[in-house]
């Protein structure tokens, strides 16, 4: 059997403030890990800084077989595997491809948070940029609208900031 097929994406749950340590961690033993990062400003008491945060708090992203389950579980500052239905959950390619090129794209904010903190509203569909025919629930906020856009297996949902004038209401029945 191909290791290269019969490798999937994992999320990793880490002692808090130790993603991008884990990340090089798994990194160094020869292990494929992600922690997806953005550029922030944060003001300290004299100055104001940009620095690279980490977009999902604890977690950092794992491309691994099955028999390197250990090996990662092994590694200073990994608690365990997220867990979804009882087993470690597995995060599709497209996902993983999908926060990438969220990553991607310029003046976009995006804001991390559970999905069980989320009713659903008003469906809508972008219609410019890198998020173009994509689908998400809208919540007014603030004046501002984001879009959530749900990682269902790590119940995870991403909040992107963009202009209002990408949205449009969502109608099923209409072809785009």
């Amino acid at each position: 059997m191909n290791t290269v097929a019969a490798k999937k994406w994992y999320v990793l749950y880490t002692k808090p403030r130790w993603e991008k340590k884990i990340d090089q961690r798994l990194q160094n033993k020869g292990i494929e890990s992600w922690c997806p990062t953005q550029k922030v400003e944060r003001q300290w008491s004299d100055r104001k800084k940009v620095i690279e945060d980490p977009l999902f708090k604890s977690y950092v992203f794992v491309h691994i077989a099955e028999n390197e389950k250990l090996a990662v579980l092994q590694t200073e500052g990994v608690l365990n595997f997220i867990h979804h239905v009882g087993k470690p959950a597995v995060v599709r390619d497209e996902e993983v491809n999908l926060i990438k090129s969220y990553l991607l794209q310029k003046d976009v904010l995006i804001n991390v948070q559970s999905a069980s903190s989320f009713e659903a509203e008003t469906k809508i569909k972008v219609t410019k940029g890198v998020f173009m025919n994509q689908t998400g629930t809208v919540l007014k906020n603030q004046g501002r609208k984001k879009v959530f856009v749900s990682l269902e297996s790590i119940g995870q949902v991403m909040i992107v900031e963009f202009p209002a004038e990408y949205l449009e209401p969502f109608n099923e029945n209409k072809k785009y």
